[in-house]
């Protein structure tokens, strides 16, 4: 992978793979650079964990920073549990891979405080059916599929509630589980099965909630969906990809910049672009977002 080198722009990506990278990145990553540096120098860039820089708008949003002297480094990851450890370490200056449930759920796992400073995308979660034509179809008793790792599971029972098919236990949250459906107040059961197995499972049952990434491997579209969640809900909030740094450097000005950067109108629309016009642009504030990744932190310690 190349990218075009600009005045003095040294935009470096380094693959990181598998669990033997945590214990290389500092030297990818440049061992003499001061870890929480903001620097944006060609010496000194501000270092960022990715888990695709294939993606054209990362070359385009590096582009722009340059065009505002701030040099940048992408590390790219092929591992979504290693962004994360990079940036607690100091080997990342900022990483941007996530959504606040998985950051919340990396926090509390670790004792870290890493803190969310911009939001970039949310991803909508929706039901498929093969069987039925719209969510009125799905009859007294039919089964659903449903992603059985922890936060996908979660999140799609909030769909399935919002589309008026179960009651969850307390009105649900973003840790609920099956357990949590109330039987006598639902018109559908659930079977989790791994996400990877909800599409195939379409000859089954009723209807999937299907991610994202195996949607069009299963030759749907978004157009094939009967139901999607409202990005803009409250059951959405914790879905939200973000932005994130250490909590000491939340503040940081550099990386608001390159925040602001990001919600230009080519970087977004690359964006949208990336994720085959299923995204949904959010730029909620620093605030607000730390405001959710407190609430599903008290709910993840709540339910250990």
């Amino acid at each position: 992978m190349n990218f075009s080198t600009l005045r003095t722009r040294r935009t470096t990506v380094v693959v990181a793979l598998a669990a033997a990278t945590a214990l290389t990145l500092t030297a990818c990553a440049g061992s003499d650079a001061a870890a929480g540096s903001s620097e944006g120098t060609p010496d000194d860039p501000i270092r960022i964990g990715v888990v695709n820089t294939a993606d054209q708008y990362w070359t385009d949003f590096t582009e722009a920073a340059d065009d505002e002297d701030i040099s940048v480094e992408l590390v790219n990851f092929s591992d979504y549990q290693l962004p994360n450890q990079g940036l607690s370490d100091g080997d990342l200056d900022l990483n941007q891979f996530q959504h606040l449930q998985f950051l919340a759920g990396y926090n509390v796992a670790s004792g870290s405080d890493l803190a969310p400073i911009g939001a970039t995308a949310v991803y909508p979660l929706a039901l498929y059916s093969t069987a039925h034509d719209s969510v009125e179809d799905v009859p007294d008793g039919g089964e659903v599929a449903i992603p059985n790792d922890e936060t996908n599971q979660a999140r799609a029972l909030l769909v399935l509630q919002e589309a008026g098919l179960l009651t969850l236990k307390d009105g649900g949250s973003s840790v609920s589980t099956p357990a949590d459906v109330i039987a006598d107040k639902s018109k559908v059961t659930v079977t989790p099965v791994d996400a990877a197995q909800t599409a195939l499972a379409l000859a089954d049952v009723d209807a999937s909630i299907i991610n994202n990434d195996f949607v069009g491997k299963a030759g749907l579209t978004e157009d094939d969906a009967i139901f999607s969640d409202d990005p803009d809900s409250d059951a959405a909030k914790p879905y939200i990809n973000v932005w994130v740094a250490r909590a000491e450097d939340k503040d940081d000005p550099a990386y608001q910049k390159l925040i602001d950067i990001f919600h230009t109108e080519k970087i977004e629309q690359g964006v949208l672009d990336a994720s085959g016009g299923t995204g949904v642009i959010k730029d909620n504030s620093a605030d607000e977002l730390q405001e959710v990744l407190d609430g599903i932190e008290t709910d993840l310690e709540g339910a250990k």
